[in-house]
């Protein structure tokens, strides 16, 4: 099937069986309102139900890949993708997607689906934000601490969280978690909430250890 796009804003895609929105969450349902009745819509929100599209469209379904999307673009292989449909052929239609493009298809009910997005935040969007935090309190740059991030990832992936975490706080070394919150209140003090948080969240992790 031929594929055209991506279309401008406002475009209504005549003649096509399928469109694909992507769009904003919040214009998710204007923008389904422009396409045709009688044509296969979706959209990629992973925190969105189908509601704003089977509000115009019967035959409706969404597809979001489990995967940072950058201005460079992404290699969707080996991801899982939330899929949804509200008829048989959506559903098929959803899966043949995330399969083409070798994603795994997951199903997520809707209930779930504020949840899920929030994990995929959680790993991906706070993961960014830690690092900068990171570089920011040691004056370090990316290149020094991208070996440490990708053993860790790589460990926590091989082993759990549990075998994964090391550092002061897995030891009960709390005489260096003061020396560090006191750095962090000397270079970075808008980040002691934070680095607070962190810590006992980190403690229950290293309790259950």
């Amino acid at each position: 099937m031929p594929v055209d796009g991506p279309l401008p804003r406002g475009a209504a895609a005549p003649g096509a069986p399928v469109v694909v929105l992507a769009v904003p969450d919040a214009e998710i349902a204007a923008a389904a309102a422009l396409v045709a009745p009688d044509v296969l819509v979706g959209h990629c929100s992973g925190a969105t139900t189908l509601a704003p599209l089977t509000a115009t469209h019967a035959n409706a379904f969404s597809l979001h890949p489990l995967m940072t999307v950058t201005h460079a673009g992404a290699d969707f292989t080996g991801a899982s993708a939330a899929v949804a449909g509200s008829t048989p052929e959506a559903r098929r239609l959803a899966r043949d997607l995330a399969t083409t493009l070798g994603m795994t298809p997951i199903d997520v009910p809707d209930d779930d689906r504020a949840a899920y997005h929030a994990a995929a935040s959680i790993a991906s969007n706070f993961l960014v934000t830690l690092e900068w935090a990171a570089t920011r309190v040691g004056n370090l740059d990316r290149a020094a601490l991208a070996p440490l991030v990708t053993a860790t990832v790589s460990n926590w992936l091989a082993d759990g969280p549990e075998r994964a975490l090391t550092g002061p706080i897995a030891r009960g070394d709390e005489q260096t978690v003061a020396r560090q919150r006191a750095a962090v209140l000397e270079r970075t003090p808008d980040l002691a909430e934070l680095f607070d948080a962190l810590t006992e969240a980190t403690r229950t992790l290293a309790a259950a250890a």
